[in-house]
């Protein structure tokens, strides 16, 4: 038997703001809460457990150096990538710049905190 991603963790400064922007990224919801203020948010209809890992925005001691070495890929489900890049900037993602050389088929941005993640062009059935 095999294993299965079932929760990504990210520290950050500010957990309410990073669940609330992933969570219009991602389409999830506010699953738990803890009273050290980790917030885990996932899928509405699977929640912990099911098919797409949930996300564990835990607060973190100081500010990080350097690039994670762990990024998040994301695909849009119902419009095209450059219209899902629009909705991501809007939603306070910002354009992020890791060396590419502009060739790429996917867009590299950052979330609130400057967590790299990349829109990949390659749209997902929902």
């Amino acid at each position: 038997m095999a294993c299965r991603i079932s929760e990504l963790v990210l520290d950050c400064a500010d957990p309410e703001r990073l669940a609330a922007f992933w969570s219009e990224v991602l389409g999830y919801v506010e699953l738990s809460r803890e009273d050290d203020g980790t917030i885990e948010i996932g899928p509405p209809d699977a929640g912990f457990g099911g098919l797409q890992p949930t996300l564990v925005l835990s607060p973190g001691d100081g500010p990080r150096t350097g690039k994670l070495p762990l990024h998040i890929d994301v695909s849009a489900t119902d419009r095209d990538q450059d219209a899902e890049l629009e909705r991501l900037l809007a939603l306070g993602a910002r354009p992020a710049d890791v060396g590419q050389t502009g060739a790429e088929t996917w867009h590299v941005l950052a979330d609130p905190e400057g967590n790299v993640f990349c829109l990949l062009r390659r749209r997902l059935d929902s």
